[in-house]
């Protein structure tokens, strides 16, 4: 299981640029998987904890919830904003595990497998990926 505070402190000069993303606006995109496979897309917010967690929450009875509690799989597009690629564009994905809460809403923390960051440099496009495995690796292409 990677935290966020653990991707933070393996590649910090990733993890910044991508939290700028995620903390720019409130709202992101969030991939799940649908019962017949198919993907769905939900609007969702994030919320750093203290202790070093990446969270996101669920109304109850919400697709999206039921969706991570029958398959956690998970891909999440921090927005971007105006649409500019200024400050790069980022992906997570990885898989969630359910915590329990005192209300009827649910909550998930992102268990993260792997982080993108994608900017422009002259030319070139660049790809940071980040694996707890394999740490951090550049692609880039013309």
């Amino acid at each position: 299981m990677a935290t966020w505070k653990q991707f933070a402190d393996s590649a910090p000069e990733l993890a910044a640029p991508v939290r700028v993303r995620l903390e720019r606006t409130k709202a992101h995109v969030l991939a799940t998987v649908r019962k017949d496979g198919a993907p769905r897309v939900s609007g969702s917010e994030v919320e750093f904890t203290e202790d070093g967690h990446l969270r996101i929450g669920s109304m109850a009875n919400a697709r999206k919830g039921a969706d991570l509690k029958r398959d956690p799989r998970f891909a999440l597009h921090a927005n971007p904003g105006d649409g500019s690629m200024e400050g790069g564009d980022s992906k997570l994905a990885g898989v969630v595990i359910v915590l329990p809460t005192d209300g009827p809403d649910d909550s998930f923390e992102l268990d993260i497998r792997e982080v993108v960051h994608t900017t422009v440099e002259s030319d070139e496009l660049v790809q940071q990926v980040w694996t707890p495995d394999g740490g951090v690796r550049e692609i880039r292409r013309k």
